[in-house]
């Protein structure tokens, strides 16, 4: 009974991670998107400060998490050639 419950309760992770990097972080970079556009007004092509203010935030977490993801993927890398740990 413990391996299944483990088993459970390792694929609850997976889909939630799989969730938040497969379909959240191109959903946010969607949404930023949608802010730089909706920011602007119908008659004026001048960005209003709000829609930017938005998509710059929404654009900074989908680079952050990009960093992170890279840095986590080389972090063996980085330790072993140049003696730097991140993580």
């Amino acid at each position: 009974m413990n391996l299944l419950t483990h088993t459970l309760d390792s694929l609850g992770q997976v889909v939630l991670v799989g969730l938040f990097l497969g379909a959240g972080l191109p959903s946010l970079f969607a949404l930023g998107v949608r802010s730089l556009h909706a920011g602007r007004s119908s008659s004026e092509s001048a960005l209003q400060p709000l829609g930017v203010a938005g998509a710059v935030v929404c654009f900074a977490v989908v680079a952050i998490a990009v960093l992170c993801g890279i840095l986590l993927l080389t972090a063996d890398f980085l330790s072993g050639t140049f003696g730097i740990h991140v993580f």
